[in-house]
């Protein structure tokens, strides 16, 4: 649904499936017993979301996709993509290593 993704959850003895949208800060979560129900709660939930967000006038989070877009300048996108050859792997991944180990502290 618009590239937000749920995780799900059973709660047996309700009979009842939980789902938290996890790919954005703000919390929204869903219920459903079955799994048709549970699509269009994620469904409502995500629209609720957006129209909760219009009201105050808030953009709603988008999820992460994963990609991003970066100014290096030339000459350090020249010295990542010749580092990254000398290391055997593509600038994308050698961007995508320095971050990871960056993030990860």
């Amino acid at each position: 649904m618009d590239g937000y993704v749920a995780v799900l959850s059973l709660d047996d003895e309700a009979g009842v499936f939980h789902g938290e949208v996890v790919n954005i800060r703000d919390v929204l979560t869903f219920q459903g017993r079955s799994l048709e129900e549970l699509r269009l709660a994620f469904r409502d939930t995500i629209d609720d979301y957006k129209a909760w967000c219009a009201e105050r006038g808030k953009v709603p989070e988008e999820p992460f996709t994963g990609s991003v877009s970066i100014t290096l300048g030339p000459e350090l996108h020249r010295r990542a993509a010749e580092t990254a050859a000398r290391s055997g792997v593509t600038l994308d991944a050698f961007i995508r290593a320095q971050v990871e180990r960056a993030a990860t502290g």
